[in-house]
């Protein structure tokens, strides 16, 4: 029988991020989505504000999304760095997901400050992620420059920031090793 503490540095340990372009056609049914969603709910929250905000988009509401960033991507662009093969990119990324979920953080910065609820709200998406791993779905955070001027079509309050989308995804894409630098290379241990 596998220890918990076994399964819990594998998943950690496959976590990747999976590009929409290896996404298969299979939808992934909303109580994996929910799954996903609930594990957020568990990070870690200074003064309890769980920062964290979410907007699902499946379907025709995930290809609306693909085609206002793009839009917006065209619009704010100037016309000599406009690339129609990103424009088109950015729409054949939200074909490709399953989902995307909008990533987005309720501040208070009566509270506490900005950096703490960042760090809860990251805390938060990286539960997702683990989850979505565990669950055998691909997932991706990314931030297009577009989310911070999209808080109108977002309609989020005035105390909301979109840090990102979470695009989501079956695939058929084999483990691969983690790049990492060895972690004695990043700890000193004090003990006297």
């Amino acid at each position: 029988m596998e220890r918990e503490i076994d399964i819990l540095n594998s998943i950690i340990q496959r976590r990747r991020s999976i590009f929409p372009p290896s996404y298969t056609a299979e939808e992934i049914p909303a109580e994996a989505i929910q799954q996903v969603l609930d594990s957020a709910n568990y990070a870690p929250s200074h003064k309890l504000t769980e920062p964290w905000r979410f907007i699902v988009f499946r379907k025709a509401a995930k290809h609306n999304l693909g085609i206002e960033l793009a839009r917006r991507y065209k619009e704010e662009t100037p016309e000599e760095n406009f690339l129609l093969k990103k424009y088109d990119g950015i729409i054949e990324k939200a074909n490709q997901a399953s989902c995307i979920i909008v990533l987005n953080a309720q501040l208070h910065p009566e509270l506490l400050p900005e950096w703490e609820e960042i760090a809860s709200f990251a805390c938060a998406v990286q539960n997702m992620a683990l989850t979505a791993e565990a669950l055998k779905i691909g997932a991706y955070w990314s931030s297009p420059g577009t989310l911070s001027r999209m808080s109108e079509y977002l309609e989020l309050q005035p105390n909301e920031k979109c840090f990102g989308v979470f695009y989501m995804g079956y695939h058929n894409e084999e483990p691969r090793l983690p790049k990492r630098t060895p972690i004695a290379d990043k700890v000193r241990w004090l003990e006297d």
